[in-house]
């Protein structure tokens, strides 16, 4: 799965979380309304849930809820608990020889490229918040009104 469709994904169960707001969902009930493959969508929840941005609960009646107001839930926070690795990760090889010192500075060249763009990346998504979506695409949140 790209990072963009786990960002995607986990936003678009994010969102539905706190659509549905105290009522905890199942990974398959969250699948079905959001259109990704349950047990990808599992392992996103697992990711969230070490973060503290959705709790998981055993049981019954359990499932997944919201841990957090979505309103200090950003972009950012999502992409690094479900991420491993920066947006523009280059992999270049390093070589010492003296005809490579052009492919060397081109490999310089796009890895501080890429740092920047991956920094200018992470602040925009730190002012995304999940309500300002869930307000931009009209999605009533249940979560406020629940505290």
């Amino acid at each position: 799965m790209s990072a963009s469709t786990k960002l995607s994904s986990s936003v678009k169960a994010i969102c539905y979380l706190a659509e549905s707001y105290p009522n905890p969902k199942t990974s398959k009930e969250i699948a079905e309304n959001i259109g990704v493959n349950s047990s990808k969508l599992r392992q996103l929840l697992s990711m969230l849930a070490k973060q503290n941005i959705v709790v998981s609960t055993q049981g019954k009646t359990g499932g997944f809820t919201l841990s957090k107001d979505p309103g200090i839930i950003h972009l950012q926070e999502i992409y690094c608990s479900i991420e491993d690795r920066k947006a523009f990760h280059l992999d270049v090889t390093r070589r010492k020889e003296k005809k490579q010192d052009r492919i060397h500075d081109f490999n310089n060249y796009f890895l501080n490229l890429f740092s920047e763009v991956q920094v200018e990346i992470e602040d925009m998504m730190k002012n995304i918040s999940i309500k300002s979506i869930m307000e931009r695409l009209s999605i009533k949140s249940n979560y406020n009104e629940n505290q």
